[in-house]
């Protein structure tokens, strides 16, 4: 169905719309679960800021469906920054959204801390430059949702290293984006 999408069928995007838009909603309740119910960005509204992205340039000429979700998960992640500094500059609130790098069971758990998705984008911009590779693997498979499986197709690597990839780069994101002891409070 991309592929005909990509080639001009309308009737596939008409097929297609509510396969993606379901997988593209569950990642965003994800994506916004830390958040409070009130949240200025629902699932909705950030499922819906995607698509008018994808669907405002030139069409793009699917190769597959990871490749789909490998830049929708790009999409969501600009979407979530923007709104997280627009956020930052607005003088009510200076409220940034915040996120987890571990599993959306361990965010309604409570058991992970919550990051900012200002920090995270910064934290994700500087390991590019450190792995290039390991920024690919987190953002696909956070922001992108997808399984070992087809982060490897996407990358052209084995799944062992995405493995390897995933674990390095959460570990190093989660020791440079621990809370410092520095707010003062006592160990």
């Amino acid at each position: 169905m991309l592929k005909a999408w990509s080639e001009g069928d309308a009737y596939a995007l008409e097929e297609l719309t509510p396969v993606v838009y379901a997988e593209l909603r569950g990642l965003a309740q994800i994506h916004l679960a830390g958040e409070r119910e009130d949240h200025l960005l629902q699932p909705t509204a950030l499922v819906n800021e995607a698509f008018l992205r994808l669907f405002r340039g030139a069409p793009v000429e699917w190769a597959s469906r990871t490749h789909f979700f490998a830049v929708s998960s790009r999409i969501m992640r600009q979407i979530l920054v923007d709104l997280a500094r627009a956020q930052d500059t607005n003088k009510r609130g200076n409220r940034r959204p915040h996120i987890t790098l571990s599993a959306a069971g361990d965010v309604a758990a409570g058991k992970t801390p919550l990051i900012d998705f200002i920090d995270l984008d910064a934290a994700l911009n500087e390991l590019a430059h450190l792995d290039g590779r390991q920024a690919q693997v987190v953002e696909l498979r956070y922001f992108g949702g997808l399984e070992n499986q087809e982060i490897a197709k996407v990358l052209g690597i084995s799944e062992p290293t995405v493995v390897r990839s995933w674990r390095v780069a959460r570990a190093w994101l989660h020791s440079r984006l621990r809370p410092s002891n520095a707010s003062g409070a006592e160990n």
